[in-house]
This record gives C-alpha cells, sequence and structure tokens, in this order.
C-alpha cells in the first residue's frame, strides 16, 4: 500500500522478508547463547581429559625404575696329598665343585600407567556435533518461514485477517513514531550545542566545499549525507534529513 511503502529504516529492522536471506540477529544470538553451556561441558571435558593424560604421562616417564642383578657363585675344594685317602677323597668331594652365573634384569613397566591421548581427528570429531548444532542455530530460520505459507495455502481467510492486522498495526506505529521522534527532535534542539558541533556547523556555513568532507547524519535515522538529504527550512537549524524520513 503506498500509505505504508516505503517502510522506514527502524520498521524494516523489524520485519523478516521472506526472499531475503539477511538473517534476525536478535533470533541467532539467542540460539547461539543456548550453545554455550554445551560449548562450556565440551571444553572442560576435553581441558580435563588432557590434564589426565598429561599427569600419567609425567608418571610414566619419570617413574621408570629398572633392576639388573648380577651374581657369581664358585665353589672349589682341593684335597692335597698323595695317599689313598686322599685319592679317596678327592674322588668323592670332586662332584661338589659347582661354578655358575645368574644375571637378572627387571622393571615396573608392567606396574605402570600406558595412557593414550585423544588424536586431532578424534577431538575434531567430538567438536563436530555442536559445530553442526551451531549452524543448525543459524539456519534454521529458513525453514520457519515456511509456515506461514504453509498455513496461508490452507487458511487463506486467516491470512487475509492477519494481513488486516499488521496493516493497521503499522499505521498506529508509525502515528506514534512520528508523534515521538518529533518530540525527540525538539527536545535535541533545545540543548545547547557543544563546542565540536558548533565548529563544525561554523566551517561547514563558512565554506560550504567543506560540506564533502564533514558530512552529517540524518537526524531521525542517522544514515550519512547525500545530496539527496533535505536540510531544514529554519535558517536557525542545522538539522538534516534523508529523503525517507523528511
Amino acid at each position: 500500500k503506498q500509505t505504508l511503502l516505503p517502510l522506514l529504516r527502524e520498521e524494516s529492522s523489524s520485519f523478516i522478508f521472506p526472499c531475503k536471506l539477511a538473517l534476525p540477529c536478535s533470533l541467532q544470538v539467542m540460539e547461539l547463547l543456548r550453545c554455550i553451556p554445551i560449548l562450556l561441558v565440551l571444553l572442560f571435558v576435553c581441558g580435563l581429559d588432557h590434564l589426565i593424560f598429561s599427569i600419567l604421562s609425567i608418571i610414566q616417564h619419570h617413574s621408570f625404575i629398572e633392576y639388573s642383578y648380577q651374581t657369581s657363585h664358585h665353589l672349589s675344594v682341593n684335597v692335597m696329598g698323595t695317599s689313598l685317602m686322599a685319592e679317596l677323597l678327592r674322588t668323592t668331594i670332586r662332584a661338589l665343585n659347582t661354578s655358575y652365573d645368574t644375571e637378572m634384569e627387571t622393571s615396573n613397566l608392567a606396574c605402570l600407567p600406558q595412557p593414550r591421548g585423544m588424536t586431532r581427528q578424534q577431538y575434531l570429531n567430538t567438536c563436530l556435533p555442536l559445530g553442526a548444532l551451531a549452524l543448525l542455530c543459524l539456519v534454521q530460520v529458513y525453514p520457519f518461514r515456511l509456515r506461514r505459507a504453509i498455513a496461508a495455502f490452507y487458511f487463506p481467510e486467516r491470512e487475509k485477517t492477519r494481513v488486516l492486522f499488521l496493516y493497521n498495526k503499522l499505521l498506529r506505529q508509525r502515528k506514534n513514531f512520528l508523534y515521538l521522534q518529533r518530540r525527540r527532535i525538539a527536545r535535541r534542539a533545545r540543548q545547547p550545542p557543544t563546542l565540536g558541533t558548533f565548529l563544525l556547523r561554523w566551517c561547514r556555513r563558512r565554506w560550504p566545499w567543506l560540506r564533502r568532507c564533514l558530512r552529517q547524519k540524518c537526524t531521525l535515522c542517522g544514515t550519512p549525507e547525500t545530496p539527496w538529504h533535505r536540510p531544514c527550512p529554519n535558517p536557525d537549524c542545522f538539522a538534516s534529513y534523508c529523503k525517507n524520513c523528511w
């Protein structure tokens, strides 16, 4: 309708246009905020896993002890003499002569922990579901836009009622918006200008060619000044308005 279009900047920001890819930031922020507790839990679990792995790895490397045991045993009995009794004893005791060496090496490796840290691929697989959840939080608004189209297809009379309600609501809001903006501009005009603002206005009035560098903003919506901006017709007023706000 010509009485509503084109929409003001403040009005456009509060509507969702189905054919535009722009996403409402408020919904995105709220959905992403719900993922923060899950992200904190995931970071806590991954950090705890890395801490435990580091502690066990330090224990494994600095608590390793290796034992080496060596022993040598030699027994030799010598019987002196050349008599018959000496020969008999020498033959009998010869079996007692023994000699053996023992060497044993052991360690506490079997008692030490054997930690295995998670690989990058495992960390990536752990974080992928959270990334997919965050991505779905961003793109879920697009399927939600189909709800109105589906409802309008099955209930066209209800859709017409909704459109009329929205149209009347916009008219009331615009009427109140203009009233509030007039009050705000009047309240701002009664305030004395600051030193910087006063110098800026004086320079723009004294040297008009500086307007290309010292741009003002629209008093209502704050858009930068363009050639289509309209200054206030009151010579004592330095306000500037864009085409839509004017």
